[in-house]
């Protein structure tokens, strides 16, 4: 099995560089704002019904999707630092619009939908640039360390949130919402005005079209056979793993006649998996062949994915400690498989290919919830749960088969 690369110098592991603690501090900060925001869009929605609610949803998802490979083309020609920093001037822009139109008792259906289409639109551009950054603010062997801090750093702004953005609403509105969204992005674009990246990453040819560049990158990422396999376990990941938390827990929460607290600390448990690890992962370091680690990620998950879905009506514990399993699975992958995409890639094509992997999570993502929920109608949650965790399984073993993940180590 392998090992953890910890050091053998009796010393502590250097500091991660001022420049990317800063950055991240700002881009952490605008989570919990965007958080915030999708909180309040729901909530104004659902007040027009469920249609509209829908509609809001799909306003963000929609061209987030359409757009994101071109999104990573874009990045790739003129940087992710100069990308970001548009996106985030287009969004303080909007929110800031949010802000006063929705100050009014009933805010307008078309208005909600409006700056959901704003937020999905920057989202397919923001995010792979977004993605690609760290690269050019740590060095290599770094790199591992700084994306699980990332990690755990995204995990506790997306638990806080929800909680923040019912608190905000309840006191100050959709316009409370929105200001306090704004005011995360004044400081994110504080921020990326001020850093500098400390390590140069070659662009994509300017004479290159950007549909062009878009094709490129995917061809890049199939001819590849650490990366092929690095998308196909994100697919695997994102069919089997995330669909347990939003959408089978719920249903196997109502399944036993468990409480909404319940349900809600089941996910709490997989959540404080997830931020362990990737503490556990910053101080200690990733498994020296980062493809294997990212497989062993789903094998760990697996077992506790089974435990939640075995729990009986009455071993609640059982079913939060197999959560808690599953959240440490899960950690240990998305730990590893950053890192895996972004040091086996050509610098003049991150963006894309963090773009690409955004895609293929969400439609995978949107393949999976929909044929797990049909499932869990027809034949109960129970047996979509277990379906999951054999997939899980199945597709870690393979992970660690493949002879190509095993190649690329950590620097």
């Amino acid at each position: 099995m392998a090992s953890l690369d910890t050091a053998r110098h009796g010393s502590a592991r250097p500091a991660l560089p001022r420049t990317y603690l800063v950055w991240l501090a700002g881009t952490r900060a605008s989570l919990l704002g965007d958080a915030v925001l999708y909180f309040a869009l729901g909530w104004a929605a659902s007040a027009h019904g469920g249609g509209t609610g829908a509609l809001v949803l799909t306003a963000i998802t929609l061209p987030r999707t359409l757009l994101l490979l071109l999104g990573g083309a874009v990045g790739d020609r003129f940087g992710a630092r100069r990308v970001m920093v548009v996106g985030d001037a287009v969004m303080l822009t909007a929110t800031l619009a949010l802000a006063l139109a929705g100050s009014r008792p009933d805010p307008s259906p078309w208005l909600l939908v409006t700056v959901a289409a704003v937020v999905g639109t920057v989202d397919a551009f923001y995010l792979p640039a977004a993605g690609s950054m760290p690269r050019s603010l740590v060095g290599e062997a770094q790199l591992p360390r700084a994306l699980a801090v990332q990690q755990a750093a995204g995990q506790i702004a997306s638990l806080l949130g929800a909680p923040l953005g019912a608190v905000l609403v309840a006191a100050a509105g959709l316009t409370g919402a929105a200001l306090a969204d704004a005011g995360t992005f004044a400081i994110v674009l504080v921020v990326l005005v001020c850093v500098r990246p400390a390590f140069d990453v070659e662009r994509s040819p300017r004479g290159e079209g950007l549909l062009a560049g878009a094709a490129d990158g995917v061809r890049v990422a199939v001819g590849d056979p650490v990366l092929r396999s690095a998308l196909l376990l994100t697919a695997a990941a994102a069919s089997f793993l995330l669909p347990v938390v939003s959408l089978l827990n719920p249903l196997l929460a109502r399944e036993h006649g468990w409480s909404a607290g319940a349900a809600g600390l089941i996910a709490g448990g997989q959540s404080l998996g997830v931020v362990a690890v990737a503490l556990v992962v910053s101080r200690r370091g990733t498994v020296r062949r980062l493809g294997r680690g990212a497989a062993l990620g789903l094998c760990v998950a697996a077992p506790g994915i089974a435990a939640v879905a075995l729990a009986g009506k009455d071993a609640m514990a059982v079913a939060v400690a197999g959560a808690i399993v599953t959240g440490a699975g899960s950690g240990l992958f998305a730990c590893h498989i950053g890192p895996l995409v972004l040091t086996g890639v050509p610098g003049t094509h991150l963006a894309r290919l963090q773009a690409l992997l955004t895609l293929v999570q969400s439609l995978a993502l949107v393949v999976g919830n929909n044929a797990l929920g049909a499932l869990a109608d027809a034949r109960g949650a129970t047996l979509a749960t277990a379906l999951c965790a054999a997939g899980a399984g199945a597709a870690g073993l393979t992970g660690l088969a493949v002879k190509p993940l095993g190649r690329l180590r950590q620097p």
